[in-house]
């Protein structure tokens, strides 16, 4: 298959759920070895998930059909530039290259607006819109030290 017949995919499966009323016009598609692991239609609304957007959906069925945590080697096609959790999530699942079709400010333009979000990440933790505080960080270092000791953790 061709890039362009990857990206149409995921285009078709973002008009596919949308039609069908399980969440906003988003699609994406896995692909490794030239195949498609892995599809998503964004199910936020349907789902009552607010993470359950198009990419993570996509990544979550590739992990679980090919049997892995992390992607290497796959690429994603997805209808729209990821959002700051989607993207988190690729980089995290360790895909070597996105593509996409809207962008970021095309995703505005319907109510689909990122823009607060990729600059509350930026700033400090005090300085950030939604308050954050630490809270019994001498205890929560005990999970973190038996991780450290544990001799069969599966680093990612």
């Amino acid at each position: 298959m061709s890039v362009e017949r990857y990206m149409r995919r995921a285009l078709a499966l973002a008009q596919e759920g949308m039609e069908a009323g399980r969440g906003g016009p988003f699609g994406a598609v896995v692909v490794w070895e030239e195949r498609i692991v892995g599809e998503g239609t964004n199910r936020v609304t349907s789902t009552h998930d607010p993470t359950a957007h198009a990419e993570v959906v996509a990544i979550r069925a590739a992990c679980a059909g090919l049997g892995r945590f992390e992607l290497r080697g796959a690429e994603i096609y997805t209808s729209c530039e990821p959002c700051p959790m989607c993207l988190s999530a690729i980089y995290w699942a360790r895909l070597d290259r996105i593509w996409y079709g809207n962008d970021r400010t095309d995703a505005a333009r319907i109510g689909f607006d990122d823009a607060l979000i990729y600059r509350e990440v930026a700033l400090p933790p005090d300085a950030r819109r939604l308050p954050m505080a630490r809270l019994l960080a001498d205890e929560a270092r005990a999970a973190f030290a038996a991780w450290e000791r544990k001799p069969d953790k599966v680093r990612y």
